[in-house]
């Protein structure tokens, strides 16, 4: 159910690109992104960092794609927000030692500092070539082009959450003591 919910704005995105082009997909995109928040909220009673940042990019570069009839704003709204988790997330643990990604969900995982260190040095590789690989694809490609990665890459965040898990799941400690 989570993942159809991750899923259906860049699904309605994609639809009505395909039907009326980039300046319809877009709003019907910040539509869906900011219904897609409605729901997570009364469900979830609130929004984590991660979607709030997402809203505000899709709304802010959506809004500079339609008031500006430039398409280029849109196309690269993933790159800044890939680059922007990946720059947060290695100033954190380098720049100010912080492990930002075990002080968002260390309350929902339990694991050892070398699991959370080995998981956010994974997010920083993983999201700075997300946001090269969109960068490229941008800068070479046509926006058909670019549209069609962007529903077919939604593989590459959900290849990379199950490594995650298959990789987390020999680590999760247990919050009961063994008898």
């Amino acid at each position: 159910m989570k993942i159809l919910l991750d899923f259906f704005p860049i699904a309605l995105f994609f639809g009505a690109y395909k039907l009326y082009g980039i300046y319809a997909g877009t709003a019907v995109l910040m539509a869906a992104t900011v219904l897609q928040m409605a729901l997570v909220y009364a469900i979830d009673r609130r929004l984590q960092t991660m979607h709030k940042v997402t809203l505000a990019l899709i709304l802010l570069f959506g809004t500079l794609t339609l008031a500006l009839q430039d398409e280029r704003f849109i196309k690269w709204k993933p790159t800044v927000l890939y680059g922007a988790l990946a720059l947060a997330l290695a100033v954190g643990l380098w720049g100010l030692r912080r492990n930002f990604l075990e002080m968002l969900l260390g309350n929902q995982l339990r694991l050892a500092p070398g699991v959370w260190l080995r998981l956010n040095i994974a997010w920083i590789v993983y999201c700075a070539l997300m946001s090269a690989l969109n960068a490229y694809v941008v800068l070479n490609f046509s926006t058909d082009a670019w549209v069609d990665f962007k529903l077919w890459g939604y593989a590459f965040p959900l290849v990379f959450l199950i490594g995650q898990g298959v990789y987390i799941a020999p680590h999760l400690k247990d919050d009961e003591p063994a008898a």
